[in-house]
């Protein structure tokens, strides 16, 4: 048997010549019933079959010498195609012809290039559209069953993007086809065609030119801490996060070492027991355009309890139950790497034996700074209290 696989666009319109052919030609047409219906004037035999073991099953009863497997939209982009390939027996001869994608089309319906787009399924998979849109580049989501356009510019939303500019098309290629363009904030308290993408604008933030932002850059207040500039800078570099980490930052006072994270990786949470710290850090977080940072309220350990698990924890206050928290986080991931800031002695004996006691190599750093000073005409360097970094990993 010569099996094709074919992706039908965005209706049978868009069928390219070879494709249309060779659904001509066939004997055996399988696919979605929505599919099947735009080929009824053709007489194969037409079997409704979505999942790969049926479609497997369908081309085993029948014994004509072609057939077809229809799939929406192109075979290589976020289809049914890629799972059904390593399937198929290995005596059966098959190939595969493209489809235009709703992508594809999308773009030109808005008369502008997709190459430089960054393409994300939120259809039965996995998606964090806040983090997405958090990596300078405009967002494709393809959508359907429960995250649709509003799903997710809800939690654009959610995130303080309510203004970021979108559009949506709906039902494209057919005569129900839309197009829509406004805010995240707008989109989120509309209604969308099961069939419907959207297209994102690059979340606003702060280009990081390196590691260890200027202080100046965030919002002070008093009587709430802020890792400094030095000590921020070896923190990150202490504990390695890459882009696609998860990281928590536990104490995060006026969240400088939460925000700079949550611009190197995919997504922060941030734990914070006092009210007006978390005011100031969310203030930092839109200065600088953070918006994959979560803040979160309360004690910790109690309130690790629900986050995800981390890939790197920063813990920069524990409110005297630093062991406990420890534990936590080898209880959610025993390979996260940790890096524990201290000024006190004990605070600096708890970490590392604890650290040791998880079985982590254990590195202690002292970092102490002079900062200069003008006294009239002349410059002189003032000292800052000693930190201790104290990072553990899995040996």
């Amino acid at each position: 048997m010569k099996v094709t696989l074919i992706g039908c666009g965005c209706g049978k319109e868009t069928l390219t010549a070879e494709a249309m052919n060779m659904v001509r030609r066939s004997g055996l047409l399988i696919g979605a019933p929505r599919v099947l219906e735009q080929f009824q004037e053709n007489n194969a035999v037409k079997i409704p079959a979505m999942s790969t073991r049926e479609i497997i099953a369908a081309l085993s009863e029948q014994t004509c010498e072609e057939a077809c497997v229809l799939f929406s939209g192109d075979s290589g982009f976020y289809s049914g195609a890629r799972l059904l390939m390593p399937m198929l027996p290995k005596e059966w001869e098959w190939h595969v012809l493209p489809g235009i994608s709703s992508m594809q089309a999308f773009a030109a319906r808005l008369g502008e290039p997709w190459q430089d787009w960054r393409l994300c399924s939120a259809h039965g998979v996995e998606c964090d559209p806040v983090a997405e849109v958090c990596r300078e580049q405009k967002v494709f989501f393809l959508t359907g069953g429960k995250t649709g356009p509003a799903e997710i510019c809800e939690q654009l939303k959610e995130a303080g993007l309510d203004r970021l500019r979108v559009a949506a098309g709906e039902n494209l290629g057919t005569n129900e086809e839309r197009i829509l363009f406004g805010s995240a904030g707008e989109f989120a308290k509309m209604q969308f065609a099961p069939l419907s993408v959207l297209l994102a604008a690059a979340a606003p933030r702060v280009r990081q030119r390196a590691p260890g932002l200027p202080d100046k850059l965030f919002e002070r207040e008093e009587k709430i801490p802020m890792t400094k500039q030095t000590t921020r800078t070896a923190v990150l570099a202490a504990l390695g996060a890459e882009p696609e980490d998860i990281c928590w930052d536990i104490g995060a006072g006026s969240g400088s070492v939460a925000i700079e994270l949550a611009l190197q990786t995919r997504a922060v949470w941030a734990v914070e027991q006092k009210p007006e710290a978390l005011t100031l850090a969310a203030r930092n977080r839109e200065k600088l355009g953070a918006w994959n940072l979560r803040l979160v309220e309360g004690t910790a350990p109690a309130a690790l309890k629900n986050l995800p698990a981390p890939d790197a924890v920063f813990v920069g206050g524990s409110g005297g139950r630093l062991r406990e928290i420890l534990y936590a986080v080898h209880e959610k991931n025993p390979a996260a790497r940790i890096c524990v800031s201290a000024i006190a002695l004990e605070t600096l004996q708890c970490a590392a034996d604890t650290l040791r006691e998880l079985n982590d190599e254990v590195e202690i750093t002292q970092i102490a700074v002079c900062r200069s000073r003008a006294v009239g005409e002349l410059t002189m360097m003032q000292a800052q209290n000693p930190v201790f970094l104290i990072t553990g990993r899995q040996i």
